[in-house]
């Protein structure tokens, strides 16, 4: 990893809103700021997430775990407890839910100009 984006002081704000931790059900997770790095690194490069680096762990299990955290919710409670915070400026959209159709890039032909039939004008 080159460098991580959240400082201590706002990984400490956010660790304890985050499924995982000691007493939580379910195993607790050692790794929950590597994987929340993972995905601020996902969205600020713009990558797949098969090019995440091998430092952040198997893409694959990186990206099954952002679709469990997205289906319960979790970033939503922590995007609606940060909203306030101006160092969070990142909004994620995952590419797995918003599609574009494959001529939705732009119309083939370009730009018709159509004149007025308006009755009566001119």
């Amino acid at each position: 990893m080159d460098r991580m984006v959240l400082r201590d002081d706002q990984w400490e704000r956010i660790a304890p809103l985050l499924p995982g931790k000691v007493g939580d059900p379910g195993r607790s997770a050692v790794d929950n700021r590597r994987f929340v790095e993972a995905v601020l690194w996902i969205v600020r490069v713009g990558a797949p997430w098969r090019d995440l680096p091998a430092a952040f762990g198997s893409w694959n299990s990186v990206f099954q775990r952002f679709r469990r955290w997205a289906k319960a919710g979790v970033f939503e409670r922590l995007f609606t407890a940060l909203a306030t915070d101006a160092d969070f400026e990142y909004a994620i959209i995952d590419g797995t839910i918003v599609r574009v159709h494959q001529h939705g890039t732009g119309a083939r032909g370009g730009l018709r100009l159509r004149p007025s039939v308006a009755p009566g004008v001119g």
